[in-house]
This record gives C-alpha cells, structure tokens and sequence, in this order.
C-alpha cells in the first residue's frame, strides 16, 4: 500500500456518525467499521499532517478555531460508567493548522481555547487513529450558519486537504435524543427512510437535495436541531463532486443514524 507522506498527497475528507459516547469502549461492527476507515486512510493516503475537527458539540456563535499546544480532552457527558471517563486520548494541538485555518480571511475564524476535544471527536477517533499520534485542531460549527453557509464553509476549508490535512466532521444524520429508546438495537421507520434519503442523496452526489433536507417529511424527527447534521455538509462542501466510501450505514437506539462517509 502507498504510504506517501501528507505533504505528497491531497487528503480524504471524513464524516462520522458517533452516536452514544459509549462507543468509545464497545467492540462492534461499528467500531471495526472505524477501524477500517482509519487503517484505509493510512494506507492509501497516509498519515495526515494534522486533522480539523469539526464536532457537533462545539456549536457556538461563528467559527471559532482551537490555537493551543495541548489542547483538553472534554468529557462533555453525564451519566455513564466510569470505564467510559477512564479514556484517554490526549493528541497534540498544530499551530500550523490553526494558523491555516485563521489565513483563510472570508472564513473570518477567531482563536478559542475555551473548549478542547470532545466526545464527538474523540470517541471515534480511539478507533481510527488509536494511538493519538495525529495533532488535532477543533473548528467550531456555528450557530449562526444554516445549512447552506455550512457547506460554502466547507468548501473554502478544501484547501487545507492539499496541504496534507485531514478534514473530519463528526455528527448524525438522524440524531433525536428526546426519541431515543435503549431498547431498540435499530432505527425507527422515520430514521430510517430519512438516513436512507441522504444516504442516495451523496451517493449520487445531489447536494442540493442535502441542504434542503428540511423538505422530507421526516426531516422534523431526524433532525430537531440542526447541529449533528451541519457537519456533514461541512465535508460536503470540502469534498464537492467527490463520490463516497460508505462505512457504517445502520441506525440504532431508535432515532441515531450511524452512517459515515469518506471522500477522497
């Protein structure tokens, strides 16, 4: 397999669905499906320079970027075993990146290191890179960008892919927490028609259709609030026209979409 270095190789854009945190101590066809993911970067791109992350759950006003040598790990979620907080997974941060991010002046990004590295980045990662060694930078989603300034955003971050970043989104198509039943190993026939909508969608690269997800009927159970989907068309836009590797396409607790996507 070819191991190029980044600088010699345009990097893969990747959306993840993370789900319940708990998946970062699981052992499943989920996280094999990670695992496969990130040996498959590695492996036909290698190792990114550094990867920006771009979490659901750091959804504040504009876009705010991490500029830190250290940054956190947050553990941004209540009510779980403790095997779940005994995690860690301390990644450098990547002045480089961060300053990539700040020089793309219609962005307008502001350093924050407020936050750190969340679940929604974290906890996949433990599977895809295991062992840390790749710095991350968070980018925040805003709370002020609808669906369409989510996707421009992403395709002014495209660039970064050819400096041998790795570009990762992580949230839901389907992400309903008020509707989620522990009970139920699949997905609702509301989640899933929507999670199979979207899927057909990007596979046929109708990104339009994407960002107008709200004219599915099921949108409004799929996606009550908007911040686990933004992210996906984040990646959309940094990787337009581009067809996807499926991984993870299955729904579970009832109202989550697991469904991932790699471009490249």
């Amino acid at each position: 397999m070819n191991q190029q270095t980044a600088e010699h190789r345009r990097m893969p854009t990747v959306f993840v669905g993370h789900g319940s945190p708990m998946i970062a101590v699981e052992r499943n066809s989920l996280t094999e499906g990670l695992k496969a993911a990130g040996e498959k970067i590695l492996a036909e791109y290698g190792s990114p320079r550094a990867i920006l992350a771009i979490s659901a759950h750091w959804y504040v006003r504009g876009n705010k970027v991490q500029y830190e040598e250290h940054p956190e790990q947050v553990y941004d979620m209540y009510g779980f075993p403790k095997r779940l907080y005994d995690v860690k997974y301390a990644p450098q941060g990547y002045a480089p990146l961060s300053e990539a991010v700040l020089a793309i002046k219609d962005l307008h990004a502001e350093v924050d290191n407020t936050w750190g590295i969340d679940h929604g980045t974290w906890t996949p990662l433990v599977h895809m890179f295991p062992g840390a060694e790749i710095p991350i930078v968070q980018l925040s989603v805003s709370t002020t960008a609808g669906p369409e300034d989510a996707y421009a955003i992403g395709k002014k971050l495209a660039r970064l892919r050819d400096e041998g970043y790795l570009i990762l989104g992580s949230g839901n198509t389907v992400h309903n927490l008020a509707k989620v039943n522990w009970r139920n190993p699949g997905g609702t026939e509301d989640a899933i028609s929507f999670d199979n909508y979207i899927l057909d969608c990007i596979q046929r690269r109708d990104d339009a259709a994407v960002i107008h997800y709200d004219s599915r009927p099921e949108a409004g159970y799929a996606v009550p609030t908007p911040e686990h989907f933004l992210p996906q068309l984040y990646i959309l836009g940094a990787s337009e026209g581009e067809k996807p590797y499926v991984f993870n396409h299955e729904c579970n607790l009832g109202a989550i979409a697991m469904t991932s996507y790699l471009f490249g």
